[in-house]
């Protein structure tokens, strides 16, 4: 069992978890693809649970949109671990999928899970919780989340069950039972968790889980990693810039595990994450500057990104979002 618990103290220690860092950095693209189907079969997990630094673990989801095969897990599951308790950060596609990741953290450590953490209200996100729930263990979610929740649980629910079909069965929306509105700071086991709501960013509610002691942040949508970000119909992606330049970044975080994609670190989800905004708002630019129509928007070059999973899918539908947005800014 999990019997250590390491706070870093060490600056040797820092470097050597940089060095594995930016040596998954620079592997990403082999690592993430939207063909592999699923990395750990016997389990309802897309992968196994990897420890990103000591007591701080993320099974990685799919890089590719939610299929029966993955199970719906196309985001990251993470989970702290501590002398006093863990907290989980995401309950998952559903039921099964909450169980499995209880399952991984039960053959790491004795310590109860004290806390779950839903980084927005998206299915993915949320559709565990009902797991939790019955174990009688706390949900946290963002107001603006749980308001999405309220409002969307119908289409959640069976937008999962679309694809999921057998898996899921016993899944039932639950609505987190504690909410927070910009920040909860709370120590467990002597680790500080700062639970932020930075601003607006990918959608209502992205919440973020910063351990300051550790120069870590679980970042949720607010970043992305080796998969293009969609942009959703209530996404401002002008305040996402504003709310990444003012507040992500001044946080300067060494390690980053983002919502989707491997752990990394502030380059390399600035790059696919804020660059990515920044690059693709300065084309849509050019074609209302030129008097251009949505048709144009939609063709914009975006070649740059293709070799992001979810290119394919995504690509158009957030040139066509971004100009209806700047349309009328």
């Amino acid at each position: 069992m999990y019997g250590k618990i390491y706070l870093f103290g060490s600056e040797q220690m820092k470097i050597l978890n940089c060095l594995v860092i930016v040596f998954w950095s620079l592997n990403s693209i082999v690592l993430a693809s939207e063909d592999i189907k699923d990395k750990y079969p016997q389990s309802e997990l897309y992968n196994k649970p990897v420890e990103v630094i000591p007591n701080v673990f993320s099974a990685i989801g799919a890089t590719a949109p939610p299929t029966y095969e993955n199970s719906g897990h196309n985001n990251n599951l993470s989970f702290v671990i501590t002398t006093d308790g863990v907290v989980v950060i995401n309950s998952g596609a559903s039921v099964r999928l909450a169980s499995a990741l209880h399952e991984e953290i039960k053959n790491i450590t004795d310590q109860p899970v004290k806390l779950v953490i839903n980084e927005n209200g998206q299915g993915h996100a949320i559709l565990g919780n009902l797991y939790w729930s019955q174990l009688g263990v706390d949900i946290l979610a963002h107001e603006d989340a749980i308001r999405e929740i309220e409002e969307n649980s119908h289409t959640i629910l069976e937008r999962m069950k679309s694809y999921n079909r057998d898996k899921a069965v016993g899944t039932e929306v639950v609505i987190p039972n504690k909410s927070f509105s910009e920040k909860i700071i709370f120590n467990l086991g002597g680790l500080e968790f700062h639970v932020l709501h930075l601003g607006p960013a990918h959608g209502p509610g992205d919440t973020q889980v910063w351990l300051p002691q550790l120069s870590l942040m679980i970042a949720g949508d607010m970043a992305f990693h080796e998969r293009m970000l969609p942009i959703f119909e209530n996404t401002c992606t002008k305040c996402w810039l504003e709310t990444w330049d003012k507040k992500f970044t001044p946080l300067n975080a060494t390690y980053v595990i983002p919502g989707h994609g491997h752990p990394t670190n502030m380059a390399q989800v600035t790059r696919f994450t804020r660059n990515y905004l920044l690059d693709l708002r300065s084309k849509i630019l050019e074609v209302l500057e030129k008097d251009g129509d949505l048709a144009e928007a939609f063709y914009v070059d975006q070649e740059r990104w293709r070799s992001l999973d979810t290119f394919e899918e995504l690509a158009k539908r957030n040139a066509g979002r971004v100009f209806e947005e700047m349309e009328f800014e």
